[in-house]
């Protein structure tokens, strides 16, 4: 586009700006009117700055882009693959947090949590088998006296 095309854009945008811009003042208010009189003036100080063209070119650019991301079979297949590589990323930390306490220690192994469970006396390499649930409570009832 030549010189006279971007002037002609700017002057069509604010003339329709400013007809605007008048029928808020008239119907809605001060505050409208002067919210439609500082669009009003974005395009010609687009087109003095010349940033108007700017804004045409990037607008032209992701049309091109939204068109070619539609239309392309691989494209899609990369939004896919895109899209299952998050879900295993989530689904890999969601399974990672459960699989760890809190404190960082690796978690007990059924064996040893069912052994505890019903009472069995030690843990593999002979030492008492620990409860850390009860510690816990038991750290809660002596903070508040309870023995």
């Amino acid at each position: 586009m030549d010189e006279v095309t971007w002037a002609a854009l700017a002057a069509v945008l604010t003339a329709v700006g400013a007809a605007w811009t008048w029928y808020a003042f008239r119907n809605r208010g001060v505050a409208s009117g002067l919210r439609g009189a500082g669009l009003t003036l974005i395009p010609p100080a687009a087109y003095l700055t010349g940033t108007l063209e700017l804004f045409t070119e990037i607008g032209g650019s992701i049309a091109d882009w939204a068109t070619h991301v539609v239309l392309s079979p691989i494209v899609w297949a990369g939004i896919v693959l895109a899209g299952l590589s998050v879900l295993l990323l989530g689904g890999s930390a969601m399974l990672r947090g459960r699989d760890e306490p809190a404190d960082g220690s690796p978690r007990a192994t059924s064996g040893t949590a069912e052994r505890s469970a019903l009472g069995g006396g030690t843990a593999p390499r002979g030492k008492p088998v620990i409860d850390e649930d009860l510690d816990d409570i038991e750290a809660i009832l002596k903070r508040r006296g309870i023995t």
